[in-house]
């Protein structure tokens, strides 16, 4: 790719040359917003899945885990697929309204009980349309590749995301864990529809970013058109539940290297499917600058995997070792363990502006670095931030708790190291992906994250749909399953 204009760039981001001004676009404020409340929303119901799953529920610990763990590394698998949509057929902004609505709907359902599988689905399919789309829109702000601002503007774009994270456990994880689990997801179904109001409100200022070429600002007569999609995925995950019950225990069946090879074959399908050139719309072919920078994409990817598998613990295994291993007790008042969440974005929100200015006065000197070495950075400050958690476990196993400044140290560390590499990491395949590969290859960079967060689940975890029980038909692949305390016929093992 050569440096030219984005083609979806608004108006306003051309008005003054890049190496001639400093100040951010306009439009990067309503991507900011609608990512806080949107991460609000993903925030709040992470920091309280575990926890209900566990002592709502009557999961153990691995199964519990083990769901948190695939919940999460599909949402990043996602984004791919939707980014190849978006790039193809629907445009960024589009598809990025479709994910809010599909997700809203997720959040409300996670307030039901028996919907927790529905419900799940339904954020991971929202959160295919929306991740990758609204974060490859904040490239099309900016004037090329070359644009300084670029970097920078991705580390605001990034507090806005830890802006909205910080926010969820301190609202949505008191509610869930104080007044009732409901209360905490029906608050994150509240944030995403703010993040949906947020991003229709505020088109004007976003110009023609996440718009293709023939596209207008989405108005009613998009109404139609956003009802078919949201239906549309309400339905694939229905279907892939119902499924599910069949294909699930012959896929953990399988042995491991077949099971990655299906896993990625399907995949690599779907792609090829949504991403393969149509005969009606001519595209310039990739030339082999183009290709080597999808494949230098690739190759950084597989590195950050290691990243994303350490950090993503925050989590799971952190938050279970705040609820059963942390001495919570501060003046007369039992601090939740889901509040230890707001570490690690509180801590973004203070340093990002500081990380901002830093990579943009770095870049513009003869010390710059490559987008590598500070990702490489990130992952070394992250091993520190395991070697003071280590020391902590050994000190609640002798002890029984251990005091909060240990997780609270932890946090600060993995967050240094997060600021060194994903914002970074973001900004640089925004500014080398082919324009129009640009959302698939955002996608591609989350599939990092994917691969870091989800493990091998159990076969007991695997959903059982409710007309397969409801006909008394065998269900002995899912023998530990919990019964739903107020729905005992729902699991007929």
């Amino acid at each position: 790719m050569t440096a030219t204009t984005i083609p979806n760039m608004p108006g306003q981001a051309s008005d003054m040359p890049a190496t001639q001004s400093t100040r951010q676009p306009a439009g990067l404020k309503v991507i900011f917003f609608t990512e806080m409340w949107e991460r609000f929303s993903y925030y709040g119901m992470r920091a309280l899945l575990v926890l209900y799953l566990v002592n709502a529920l009557g999961y153990d610990r691995q199964n519990a885990l083990a769901l948190y763990g695939l919940y999460t590394g599909l949402v990043y698998l996602t984004p791919m697929i939707g980014g190849a949509l978006a790039d193809k057929y629907l445009g960024k902004r589009r598809a990025a309204v479709i994910g809010a609505a599909v997700m809203m709907l997720g959040h409300f359902a996670m307030a039901f009980e028996p919907l927790l599988h529905l419900a799940l689905g339904l954020l991971i399919v929202g959160n295919g349309f929306f991740k990758a789309n609204t974060t490859s829109m904040v490239g099309d702000l900016y004037n090329g590749e070359n644009d300084p601002r670029r970097a920078g503007g991705y580390s605001i774009f990034y507090m806005g995301i830890n802006l909205g994270a910080f926010l969820a456990p301190v609202v949505a994880g008191t509610l869930g864990e104080k007044l009732g689990w409901h209360y905490g997801f029906g608050a994150a179904g509240v944030g995403m529809g703010l993040g949906l109001i947020q991003l229709l409100w505020g088109q004007r200022l976003l110009g023609r970013a996440g718009l293709m070429p023939h596209q207008e600002a989405i108005g009613t007569r998009d109404l139609g058109l956003i009802l078919t999609w949201t239906a549309a995925s309400v339905a694939l995950v229905y279907g892939v539940i119902n499924a599910w019950a069949f294909v699930g225990p012959l896929h953990a069946a399988l042995a491991t290297p077949v099971r990655v090879l299906a896993n990625v074959g399907v995949v690599a399908a779907i792609l090829w499917v949504i991403a393969r050139p149509s005969k009606d719309v001519q595209h310039e072919p990739l030339t082999r600058a183009d290709m080597g920078r999808v494949l230098g994409i690739i190759i950084v990817m597989f590195f950050v995997i290691a990243f994303w598998t350490g950090f993503e613990q925050a989590g799971g295994t952190m938050t279970l070792f705040a609820d059963k291993q942390t001495e919570r007790e501060m003046f007369g008042f039992t601090v939740p363990a889901s509040l230890f969440q707001s570490i690690n974005p509180l801590i973004i929100v203070m340093m990002a502006p500081v990380f901002a200015l830093i990579w943009t006065r770095l870049d513009q000197s003869r010390l710059a670095l490559p987008d590598t070495a500070k990702q490489a950075l990130g992952m070394i400050v992250l091993g520190l931030g395991f070697l003071v958690m280590a020391q902590a476990q050994n000190l609640a196993d002798l002890n029984g708790k251990v005091g909060a400044q240990w997780l609270a140290i932890v946090y600060v560390i993995h967050t240094i190291g997060e600021l060194m590499l994903s914002p970074v990491g973001l900004a640089m395949v925004s500014r080398i992906a082919p324009t129009r590969l640009a959302a698939m290859l955002m996608g591609v960079w989350f599939l990092s994250s994917a691969c870091g967060s989800c493990p091998r689940p159990p076969p007991t975890i695997w959903p059982v749909p409710w007309s397969i029980c409801w006909r008394g038909r065998d269900c002995r692949c899912i023998p530990s399953w919990p019964r739903w305390r107020s729905a005992p016929a729902l699991c007929c093992c």
